[in-house]
């Protein structure tokens, strides 16, 4: 397979899964927004934020160390695979900080 194929291959396969995974959140996202109580709509959103966030970025850096394994040298694809690993560590750090960033938000609204 030549480096071309391997990344359009690549590719959808991202496409696959970024729509595979909106799908299944689709239909397991729980109502809450009739819920009378903020805090527990905030908190929902939160954890569902986190959560989503620590998913893409490990599809993320599944598919830049599938960029890496297929660079075949190319100094140029190296370099991309590894500001895509850099970039799903990033990912990482938010799904980490969002609980935190909800919570400054949360004290800003003062709810």
């Amino acid at each position: 397979m030549t480096p071309s194929a391997a990344r359009r291959v690549l590719a959808r396969s991202a496409w696959a899964a970024a729509l595979a995974l909106a799908l299944v959140l689709s239909l397991s996202l729980p109502v809450q927004a009739a819920s009378s109580d903020l805090t527990t709509v905030i908190d929902s959103i939160r954890d569902w934020m986190a959560g989503i966030l620590a998913a893409l970025a490990t599809l993320f850096l599944t598919l830049a160390g599938l960029r890496y394994l297929t660079a075949n040298g190319n100094p140029r694809a190296l370099e991309q695979a590894k500001d895509s690993i850099r970039s799903a560590l990033i990912g990482y750090a938010l799904a980490a900080l969002a609980p935190l960033l909800v919570d400054i938000l949360r004290q800003v609204l003062k709810v």
